[in-house]
């Protein structure tokens, strides 16, 4: 059955129906890994957008239910240039084409996925459908139904993935620190690796109160990743602020990051066309250190190198960018009482050289005590 992928400026690249029929709308981003397309997929971070991957074969080892990063599929749409046949993997309960088709996804597959990314990269991200069965027209007409389509700045989305109430994640073996997670897109495997390391974590809902947080005397906040435009994020900005005047530790991690900085002053942007994928270098300035990450944002703060700026909670600076382009990648609080990185130190399927910053997030809960 064919498809069609449209953009906004008018592009248009004709393929084969993927996974359901019928019509996506949302803005056109790739991602660069060759692995964990079903980490991918079920990234809150990708709601409301159409992703394209880079890799040409996609859907080799199937789909599980073990990997999933939230409660089912989050991106509007899927385009990929070579879907697998057939699933090959001892862990698959089914392929990745079922999933989709299962849980309403529309794609598109056959496309020359080279050329659609060389487009973005050159244009940027844009607004995109993928249109199929039912729903084709004329090309005019496609063009125009993404046009009229909401954009990403100014999209208020992380109220559309967190959670409607709040859960506790246990500590693995004994509890040594209490944790909020603010969800604003929380990916499963974030709790675990806290849990990993004695931390309790309660997961509360983006528009939670203070007093949420207050009663459960947490050892620390922890501010999640999500979708979206941080610059509609002023709930939890403010809820943010209250921790920093209330000195309770903080961490955040991409969509937390931008909210963070926020609070501490900083404003953001939207990127040409972001950074998304598991091979994104990062320098640590204080060290020098490079750790290879994982990332998937379409926005970023405003900053650069060795920039440091007075906040209402003392001196502030930014502790870590992107060689590639510079791009802010981490900001704190000069006595540490807070900090975040625009990454996933939880990256599944990885990069896991981030993982250790749970560990500073636990040394700076213990140091307060």
């Amino acid at each position: 059955m064919t498809a069609v992928l449209v953009l906004e400026d008018g592009r248009i690249f004709r393929g084969e129906a993927y996974g359901a029929t019928g019509t996506a709308l949302g803005e056109a981003v790739f991602t660069t890994g060759m692995t964990g397309y079903q980490e991918t997929l079920t990234d809150p971070s990708y709601h409301g957008q159409i992703v394209v991957q880079t890799a040409p074969m996609i859907g080799n080892t199937g789909w599980n239910g073990e990997d999933d990063e939230s409660r089912g599929i989050q991106v509007a749409g899927y385009a990929v240039r070579d879907p697998a046949r057939r699933p090959s993997n001892w862990r698959a309960t089914g392929s990745l084409e079922d999933a989709l088709r299962a849980q309403g996804i529309v794609g598109i597959a056959g496309i020359d996925t080279r050329a659609l990314v060389r487009h973005l990269r050159e244009q940027g991200a844009m607004r995109s459908g993928v249109f199929s069965g039912a729903d084709l027209a004329g090309d005019a007409e496609l063009v125009a139904r993404v046009q009229a389509s909401p954009r990403m700045e100014g999209a208020d989305l992380y109220g559309a993935v967190t959670t409607k109430e709040p859960y506790v994640v246990a500590a693995a073996g004994e509890k040594r620190f209490t944790v909020a997670a603010l969800d604003v897109g929380i990916k499963f495997n974030t709790p675990r690796m806290m849990a990993e390391r004695g931390i309790e974590t309660h997961v509360l809902p983006a528009d939670s109160p203070f007093s949420a947080i207050t009663d459960l005397r947490p050892d620390g906040l922890f501010v999640a990743n999500g979708p979206g435009d941080p610059a509609t994020a002023d709930k939890p900005v403010a809820l943010v602020r209250q921790a920093l005047e209330a000195d309770i530790p903080v961490f955040g991690i991409c969509f937390g990051n931008q909210i963070l900085a926020r609070a501490l002053g900083r404003g953001t942007y939207k990127m040409r066309y972001g950074h998304r994928g598991i091979n994104i270098p990062v320098v640590e300035h204080d060290t020098g250190r490079v750790a290879i990450t994982s990332q998937n944002h379409g926005f970023a703060v405003e900053g650069e190198a060795g920039e440091e700026w007075e906040s209402p909670y003392g001196r502030a600076r930014v502790t870590h960018t992107c060689p590639n382009d510079g791009c802010v990648e981490g900001v704190a609080l000069a006595s540490g009482r807070a900090f975040s990185v625009q990454y996933h130190p939880e990256a599944a399927a990885g990069p896991h050289d981030a993982a250790r910053l749970f560990d500073q997030f636990a040394q700076l809960m213990g140091s307060g005590r």
